[in-house]
Parts: structure tokens; sequence; C-alpha cells
């Protein structure tokens, strides 16, 4: 797996294409694969007919002479008596393994005899693996006979670790460094043999084997049932036994006992700097004791800046298992004193080296997680480095917050204490996105006689919607949570508080009615104003956004700008999901932005799934799809990974607009079918609303009319507009729908319904949809100046597909006026739009339209010629034009089904389809130099 390129240079080196050496040596750590290439090597060359000769040295047949040789010529017996006397007689010397390590010369020429003898009849391929283990009377024949053949049909393919000597070195043979599987066939090897893993426990598996293969397939075998499946918390630092403790960090027992002391200070603390550890190691060892290590290629550093750096993630639980429990504590109280300068990796290490609980400790890691949770950036409390699993994930900030503070319940001196610690690491870890390991925590954390109740409720409540999306059980349990802290609400930092209105703004949001909102409003009045402001300002943008939208719009402006340069994400998140609510996010995208870039190292999951979702809405209202497409399937993948069922909800909303906008209305009501079909036993209303808006988009489309009309009455009922979302956004979709099925006045008394409901003040989007829909539903007499005044709105061009329909619908009402001048104008900037877009319904009635004015238009269709799939595109498109189906397709390739669709319904517009039928035929138009660098399907 992933290893195409590696492959195809043996390809070639079989087909003769040797312009560098007689052959080919492959270089890698241990365990990395090359063996594997070695057997796949072969496999080919008996494919191609080739005969395939082979051999792997081995330290303990190192000083027997011609070992490898005698391995490798064995099946040539036969053949060797056809050569002369006096090279059949040398021979014997191998096949009898005599003793001697200087070859005779006619043995050297003996076996180039025999190699040229057996390749006369069929091209020969002569694999070494493990070629610095070869004796070396072996090594000095081999090495000769791959100098001297020349024109023969002989391909030589070795193997050895990176910075071993060879036999080879001097032979001109072409080096290949095999590196470590990048993500996805790394990802796909642990899936394949390993399935069923928990998310986080993947995830820790993926990032201790750095992409080794073998690692990779061996790791969790160390690991128990339980741990495997996530009911058990994993290790600090893993546990590494027989061939994965030789291949990983062979040699570290051996080494002098000053270098395993500085070593294991490194391994518990990586970034730790040269003066830290010579501070720790208090003169008994220093960092030049490095040394012997470095030659064994364990570690590198620059002995000034430093850290040391391992060639292996794992060497550091190998350095750990060395050390007896003694040696560790005493590591980690050196340390600490070290680091006396930075109180939060000091109080790790005090924990660390702690024997039973230690009230003082713990506390001094509760402020270590609370400063790393308030912060949210990798540096917070230098917390990646804090912890073996910590640094497994390679996360900090948030993610190392739930490490701190489990750490810290295992301290507490009382129940109540560890009951409270575990329940906020639980909460905690469902922001970051370890959903796994949520139940767990609330679990241990017991049900103690003084447990915070209130926050157990809040924690089960945030697990309960960003996980199963059952947003009706979370208001339930959070109304109780409200009732636990009522005594202590009138705070500005107090952990309970904050995050029962995290919880409650998610569940008003999704839930999509009054209650959870007016809970919320219940909430904001027990805590301090400057508390609650991010949380008032969703409250106000989404219960009665038209009598509130400025004043919404310049309390975010003030939040906004009193926000620090790179703020955490926690009241970036409730504000933005206030821009939302009046349509102002594109004011504060960049910002979204960045909070997503950073949280994706520092570890808030939760929050990249979030932003990723706030900037897809934000891209598809705004007409820009692709990067819409683009951001729901970044997302969809984070949330089928971890794990979160209420973001891969609305991400498919958003992907089914575009579908349905697009054409693909098969494609956009399987998703909305889905989507209903998930969220409507867990009361999620809100996606429940966007599905029926995307059949009413799809309806719309296809002309459909009358069952547009009952989607989008189900949302907005004629002549009750709603002002929030998504029932203003559908107002001209229920008036086109009405006028169509001449239900004129029902639309006409929709839009006074709206226009009296002050919802076009609610943003430009809403003024211009409002205005659209008055035009479309007046008499011709005002049709064209209300068509006018729509158009001439401020900030309609920002809002490019409700802008162009109008154009389009207003060049049809002057055409059918016969004002064909004006109207051609209309309609070529509506189908300019709609072309660009791919709103490929809308285009093709602008076209048909255009048309009936006297102006021919040739389709824009997209020409699939000059399409470029991505490499898992490219194999997931082949392999559904086969017929596979998506489970199917998902097992060869060891995705998830639901990647495999998402997948399937990016590529369909690329290639300007609409169904799987037309797979086969676009494919066929894309020239090779557009996909050569696709991977074939794994085999």
């Amino acid at each position: 797996m992933g290893r195409t390129a590696a492959l195809g240079q043996i390809d070639a080196l079989f087909a003769g294409h040797r312009p560098i050496g007689p052959g080919l040596l492959l270089r890698g750590d241990p365990g990395v694969g090359k063996t594997a290439l070695l057997d796949a090597a072969a496999a080919r060359a008996e494919a191609a007919g080739m005969r395939v000769l082979r051999a792997s040295g081995a330290q303990f047949e190192a000083e027997i002479g011609f070992s490898t040789l005698h391995q490798m010529l064995d099946p040539l017996r036969e053949c060797a008596d056809r050569l002369s006397d006096r090279h059949r007689d040398a021979l014997h010397q191998v096949f009898d393994l005599a003793p001697g390590s200087s070859p005779d010369p006619l043995v050297v020429t003996a076996v180039l005899a025999l190699l040229r003898g057996v390749a006369a009849g069929r091209p020969l391929l002569v694999i070494v693996d493990d070629v610095p283990g070869i004796d070396r009377a072996s090594a000095t024949v081999l090495a000769f006979a791959a100098r001297r053949i020349g024109d023969d049909p002989i391909v030589f393919l070795a193997a050895a670790r990176t910075g071993a000597g060879s036999c080879f070195d001097q032979v001109g043979f072409r080096e290949r460094q095999i590196g470590p599987l990048a993500s996805q066939p790394a990802t796909s090897l642990l899936d394949a043999r390993w399935p069923g893993l928990a998310p986080t426990v993947r995830r820790r598996l993926l990032d201790e084997a750095a992409g080794n293969p073998l690692v990779l397939r061996e790791l969790p075998g160390v690991l128990t049932d339980r741990q495997r499946c996530g009911q058990d918390p994993l290790p600090a630092f893993l546990p590494l036994h027989g061939r994965l403790e030789g291949i990983v960090a062979a040699g570290v027992r051996t080494l002098p006992a000053p270098g395993r002391q500085v070593l294991l200070l490194a391994a518990l603390e990586p970034d730790a700097s040269p003066a830290t550890i010579r501070a720790a190691a208090q003169g008994r060892a220093d960092v030049d004791d490095l040394a012997p290590a470095q030659q064994a290629g364990l570690v590198r550093m620059d002995a000034v800046t430093g850290p040391v750096v391992f060639r292996h993630p794992l060497i550091r639980s190998a350095i750990v298992q060395a050390s007896s429990p003694g040696e560790r504590r005493a590591a980690h109280q050196a340390l600490a004193a070290a680091l006396a300068g930075d109180p939060e990796r000091r109080a790790w290490h005090l924990a660390e080296a702690a024997t039973g609980p230690d009230e003082a400790v713990a506390r001094a890691l509760d402020e270590a997680a609370l400063a790393a949770w308030r912060r949210g950036d990798p540096s917070a409390a230098s917390a990646g480095t804090l912890n073996q699993t910590t640094v497994g994930d390679r996360r900090g900030g948030a993610a190392a917050a739930v490490t701190l503070k489990v750490r810290a319940g295992e301290l507490s001196s009382h129940p109540a204490g560890r009951s409270r610690r575990l329940v906020e690491a639980a909460y905690l870890a469902v922001m970051t996105g370890q959903l796994d390991q949520a139940p767990r925590l609330l679990a241990d954390a017991g049900q103690a006689p003084d447990t915070p109740t209130g926050l157990v409720f809040a924690a089960t409540a945030h697990l309960l919607t960003h996980g199963e999306g059952d947003v009706e059980a979370a208001h339930q349990l959070l109304a109780r949570a409200l009732d636990d802290v009522a005594d202590t609400a009138k705070t500005t930092n107090d952990w309970d508080s904050r995050w029962i209105l995290h919880a409650l703004l998610a569940v008003s949001i999704y839930a999509g009615r009054p209650e959870p909102w007016e809970l919320l409003n219940t909430a904001l009045a027990r805590f301090a104003p400057e508390a609650a402001t991010a949380f008032r300002l969703c409250y106000d943008a989404y219960v009665d956004p038209a009598r509130t939208a400025d004043t919404v719009r310049e309390g975010l402006a003030h939040a906004f700008a009193a926000l620090p340069a790179d703020p955490s994400p926690w009241p970036v998140v409730p504000l933005t999901w206030a821009a939302v609510g009046v349509e102002a996010l594109s004011d504060y995208r960049y910002l979204v932005r960045r909070v997503v870039e950073r949280e994706r190292d520092s570890g808030a999951i939760t929050m990249v799934m979030a932003g990723l979702l706030l900037l897809c809405i934000d891209a598809y209202g705004h007409g820009q799809w692709d990067e819409a497409e683009n951001l729901a399937g970044e997302g969809l993948d984070l949330a089928e990974a971890y794990g979160h069922h209420l973001v891969q909800g609305q991400l498919r909303c958003h992907l089914a607009y575009i579908e349905a906008a697009r054409g693909n209305v098969d494609r956009a009501r399987v998703l909305a079918d889905e989507i209903t079909t998930w969220a409507a036993p867990r009361g999620v209303g809100l996606p429940e609303a966007y599905a029926r808006r995307v059949r009413t988009l799809a309806a719309l489309g296809q002309s459909d009319y009358e069952e547009a009309y009952v989607q989008a009455a189900r949302v907005n009922p004629p002549g009750a507009p709603s002002a929030g979302v998504p029932g203003r956004l559908l107002i001209m979709d229920l008036v086109e729908a009405a006028v169509r099925t001449g239900r004129t006045e029902e639309a006409r008394a929709h839009v006074a319904a709206a226009q009296q409901a002050g919802i076009s003040r609610v943003s430009t989007r809403s003024a211009l949809i409002i205005a659209g829909a008055a035009a479309l539903a007046a008499a011709d007499d005002a049709a064209g100046r209300l068509f006018e005044a729509a158009l001439s709105l401020p900030e309609a061009d920002r809002w490019p597909f409700e802008q162009a329909r109008i154009q389009l619908a207003y060049g049809q009402w002057l055409r059918r006026t016969r004002d064909t001048t004006r109207a051609r104008l209309y309609l070529r900037a509506a189908l300019d739009t709609l072309d660009r877009m791919g709103a490929r319904p809308w285009a093709q009635r602008a076209r048909d339209e255009l048309r009936a004015t006297g102006v021919a238009t040739a389709s824009t269709r997209p020409d699939t010629r000059t399409v470029a799939l991505t490499a898992q595109e490219r194999q997931i498109a082949t392999l559904a034009a086969t017929g596979l189906t998506n489970k199917q397709i998902a097992q060869q390739l060891f995705l998830s089904h639901r990647t495999v669709g998402a997948h399937l319904h990016r590529i369909f517009p690329k290639l300007g389809i609409t169904s799987r039928v037309a797979l086969r035929a676009a494919l066929e138009t894309i020239t090779p130099d557009e996909h050569d660098h696709a991977p074939q399907p794994a085999s």
C-alpha cells in the first residue's frame, strides 16, 4: 500500500530501463516495508516469466562463508552440472559450505557463469534482502557478478537498512529510499489489519506508528481488547514486545548508563532544551553522553539549540520501558525541579512522580488544564509535551486539558474532587473530538454524594448533542443542570456555567423550536452580562432578528474588535453563529479560518468541524459553491472519523443544496431523505427544515412547482413567513411556486406578511429575497418597477444565486411583455452567473429564454476532457464505473461507505454528470496526462 512509485521503478527495471547501474538498492528503516516490496517484485517478475533467485542476510550466519550464496544458488545445483569441470568443482565450495572467508577466484567466475547460463533460458531476477547481514565471501561474489552482467538479462534487486554499509555501494546500483507510509495508505493498512478500533485509539496508533507498516500491523496487538475498543484508557507509553522492540529501538538497553539517563529525561520531556536536560541531570550526565545513541541512529540533536529528536516516536516507549519505576519517578522529580519557571509543565512532572493522592499537585494540574482550555492554542501549558498520550496525539491546548484533568482526578484526595475533575475531562473530551472517551470518563466519575450533578448533566448533554444529535434528551438534561448551578451562576469564569451556555446554544440552534431558546434566555438572566455577551447576541439573532438585527450587527462589531489578535475558539464560535443568524459572517470569515487552522494542531476538533461548517454556510450563500463543497467534504471526513453525527447532518444539508441547485436531483433527494431519517426521531428540527428546502430547490429546478410549494409550505406556512433560518430563505421559493401554480393571491399575502414583519431588515440577502418575491407576485403594471428596485438594492451582487434568479425572472417578464432588447441584457447576466456557479436547471432556462429572443447560446456544460480528479476521486470513480456499490468500494479502499458517497457527489459535478451510469463514458474522455498522477486502486 502506498508504494506506487517504488513499484513503478521496479517495473521499469524489469523492462530493461536501467540508465544507472545494473540493479536497484532499496534503503529504509527497519519495518518500513522493504521486504514487502521485494515480495511484490518477486511475484511480478514470476508473472512476467522471469526466474527469481532469492537470499537474505542474517547476522548469525555472517561468519559462515558462502552461507548467503548457498541459500540463493541451492535451487540451481542441477544447472551447475552443465558448467565446465573447473567451474562445477569450484561451486562445490558454495554448495558444501567449504571453510574460508576469501573466495577462490574460480568461485567468483563460476557463479557469474552459472547466472549467465540460467539467464540464457529466461530473464533472471536476483533478490538480496538485508544486505548488511550477508557473509563477506558471498558479498564479494555478488558484487563482482553485479559489476559484470553487462547486457545479460539479469536484474539485481537488494534491500538494506538506512545508514548501513552494503557490498553494492561501489557497484553502481541505483538507490531508492523507502520512507514511512503517507497518511492515507497508513490509515488503510491499519483499518485493514485492525478494523473496529475506537477513533481515539486509532488516531493514537497512527501517530505512534509514524507510518511504519510493521508497527501499524503489530502495535495494536500489544493492547487488550478493551483498550482497542476504547473501554479502557491506553497507557501513557505503549508497551513494546519482541519484534517491535527489536525494530524500533534495538540497542537501547546496551547504551552506557549516562546516555540512558539523558535519553530518559528527553523521552519524558521531548521539548526540553539542552540547558533543561543538564539541569535535570544534576551533573551525573550531560547531553554529550548522547553520542552513542546518535551513532546508533536512535536520536539526533543540536547540542546548542536542541531539543533531542527521536528517530521514531516509539523509541520513547522503548527507553521508558527499559527503565525502572524508581528511575522514572526520579527523572520526573528532576525535570520538575529544572522546570520551576514553567508551573504547568512542572505540575505534570510532579504528578508523574507522585506515588499517591496529592491535592496540591491536583490543584496545580487543574490550573494548567484551565489555562490550556482558555487559550486553546498549541503552546497552551506546553501541554503537548506533558504526557505521552498527548504527545502521541500531537495535540496540545484543549486536547491536553483532557489529560491534565484526568491525572488531576487520579491524584484527588477526596471523592468529590475526583468526580468533578473526571466530569470536566469528559466535557473537554467531547469538545476535542474524543467522543469515545467521554462515556468512560463519566462512568469513572462515579456517583459520590457531592458529585457536581449539574456538570454531569452538561457534559452528558454535550455528548448527546454532538455525538448522537439527541437534542431532545440534551434539552431536558440542561434544564436540570441549570437548576443545579443556579446558586453559582453569577460568575464570569465558572466552568459549569460556560459549558451549560455552550450546550444550550447548540441545542437551541439545532432543535429549531422555541423551548430551548426560552431556556437559554432563562440561563442568560443568571449570568453576569460580560460573561454572556456572545450568547445574548445569538439569542437576539435567532429569536427575533427582524427587530434586533441592527443591534446584533453593532454588538458583533464591538465584540470582535475586543477579541485578541489570535483568540481562542470559545468566544469566537458563539459570536460567529450570531453572525450567521444575521448573515454577516463574511465580515469575520478570516477569523474563523484562522481558528480552524490553529485548532487543527491544538486539538479542539469539535471547534474545527464547527468552523468548517460555518465557512461552508458562508461560501454557499455567496455563490462559492466549489469552495463550499470542498469545505463540506473536509468537514464530513472529520465528522465521520470522530463520530460527530450532528455536524455530519448539517454538512450533508449543504452538499444537498449544491446538488439540487446544480440539477443533480436524485442525489439531492437521497441526501434529503438520509437527513430526515436521522433527524426526525431525535428532534433535530433544523436539518429537517433544511431537507425541506433541498426538496423545494430540487423541485423548482425541475419545474415541479406543486411539489416545491408543498415542501416550502411545510417550513414556511403561507401568510406566516418566519424571520428565522431557514424560513426567510424560502420566502421567494414559496412565492415563485405559488405564482406558478395559480396561487397568486396567496403569494401576495405571503409577501405582505414578510414586509409587515420587517424581515427585510435581517440582512441584505433577506431584503433581496423579499424584494424579488414581491416582484414575482406583482401585477404586470407594478412588476417592472419592483424588479428594478430589487436588483438595485445595496449589495445585491453579494448573493449571486438569488440575484441571478431575479434577473432571470425579470428577463422572462420583459420578454413576455415584448421588451426584447432589455430582456436580453438581464437574461445574459443571469446566464453568465448561473453557468459560472453550475446551476444547470436555471442556466438552461436562461438559455432557452435567450433563444426565444433570437439569441443563440452554446451550452457551457463542463468539458470532462479538462477535468482533473484527485487520486482518491479517480480511484473511487473508476471502481464505481465498474458497477460496484459504495459499500464494496469502501471495502476495497478501506474507507467508510459514507466517505465514498461524499466523494462521488463531488465527482459528479466535476464530470458534468448526474448518475453512476454516465461515469464510464465521462472517465474515458479525460486525457491521460490529467490523471496519470493518480495511483491505481490498491490490490
